[in-house]
């Protein structure tokens, strides 16, 4: 059955429909999705419930434009992190715990993001979605209650999509482009901790493969060239769709620079006036610590602050970011020259896993050996487009 949808990748695409009807994996419970949201959500369901199936604790990502702004599991989070996710006293279940951490990897992108959940849509995970600005959620179910809540949300446009977990795809699959028809086989890989056995220098901890496995199940449903930067069951920066490895190193390092940065006193300590919203807060937060603010928005930043601030110098910057320690590093392709290590060295990356079988592959492990970093060859790419 043809389910029409909003419309295409674009507003003047307008005609745009899905195949939903019996035996499909999804339903549309409220709402109506773009293109977009369902791909968005399509993939983001096959990344959580993999994420699930491997690692054994409820899992989330936060979608934008088909790759994962961030990915987690669910973790009791330490007061510093519930300051820099804006949880304030607000209890959490397991489920919303893992959301707020992968929305939390990159809350300037996952601004209008579609959430993928691994299980049940519970009480508290939709009072949580319902105060955060996104376009979407897709769960394998709903508890009681729970989908009238989402469903009023942004006046019924709110985009509630149930998975059937027992749905098994077909074993190829095809899309077309400018007319012709492509087939391939269905990447149905499962990663799981063979993948890495082959530790080609140091040694890998058990929590460090733990999170070199969500980044490799984060990168199976990343838009590539993709490099993910993971730490205590969380990524914590992502670098996709960029056409040079190391961009996508530097990208997702940059991306990981923010995060540990956020949990510094001063932007932690950071007070606003009252009625400055939960989202302006969060991009004030990120610009002061980028520190890059023209005229102009320096001058909107004193005026949305309740207590003037002290600029976050570059003295306290390198010393928190020498702080960051035991970071795993995942890559979808091989490594292809030590660049790559030289720059992951920087935002605290300790353990690296990447498929391996480049030309180089003795540069890249003797960098890996100069710097004390562990590294798993996994012997399995990752691309996805």
């Amino acid at each position: 059955m043809a389910f029409a949808l909003k419309y295409g990748c674009n507003p003047h695409q307008r005609q745009a429909e899905a195949e939903l009807g019996a035996g499909a994996p999804v339903r549309v419970r409220s709402g109506k999705p773009s293109m977009v949201n369902m791909l968005d959500a399509l993939n983001g369901w096959q990344l959580v419930a993999e994420l699930k199936a491997v690692l054994g604790l409820p899992a989330a990502a936060s979608f934008k434009h088909v790759s994962p702004a961030g990915a987690a599991l669910a973790a009791t989070l330490p007061d510093d992190l519930r300051r820099a996710y804006e949880l304030g006293n607000r209890q959490l279940s397991p489920l919303a715990t893992a959301y707020a951490r992968a929305r939390g990897t990159d809350p300037k992108c996952s601004f209008g993001d579609f959430a993928a959940l691994s299980d049940p849509v519970d009480a508290v995970t939709a009072a949580y979605l319902r105060g955060v600005v996104s376009d979407g959620v897709i769960a394998p179910g709903f508890e009681p209650g729970t989908l009238d809540v989402l469903a009023a949300k942004k006046g019924g446009a709110f985009v509630v999509i149930e998975a059937d977990p027992s749905y098994r795809p077909p074993a190829s699959e095809a899309r077309e482009v400018f007319g012709v028809r492509l087939t391939q086989e269905r990447n149905n890989c499962r990663i799981a901790f063979e993948h890495l056995d082959h530790v080609v220098c140091g040694q890998v901890t058990e929590s460090a493969k733990a999170d070199m496995l969500l980044g490799l199940v984060t990168l199976k449903y990343t838009q590539s060239n993709s490099v993910a930067y993971a730490w205590g069951g969380q990524t914590i920066g992502i670098g996709a769709g960029q056409q040079s490895r190391v961009d996508c190193t530097k990208l997702a390092g940059a991306k990981a620079d923010v995060w540990h940065l956020g949990r510094h006193p001063k932007v932690r300590g950071l007070e606003f006036r009252a009625g400055v919203k939960r989202q302006e807060r969060i991009n004030w937060r990120v610009r002061y610590i980028e520190g890059d603010m023209t005229t102009a928005e320096q001058a909107a930043f004193a005026q949305a602050l309740a207590l003037p601030a002290a600029p976050l110098t570059p003295a306290e910057r390198a010393d928190w970011l020498a702080g960051m320690d035991g970071v795993s590093l995942v890559s979808d392709g091989f490594i292809p020259f030590r660049d790559n290590v030289d720059h992951a060295q920087r935002h605290g990356v300790r353990f690296i896993a990447q498929p391996g079988g480049g030309s180089r592959d003795d540069e890249v492990t003797a960098a890996c050996r100069e710097y004390g970093i562990a590294m798993a060859h996994t012997g399995l790419r990752l691309f996805h487009h």
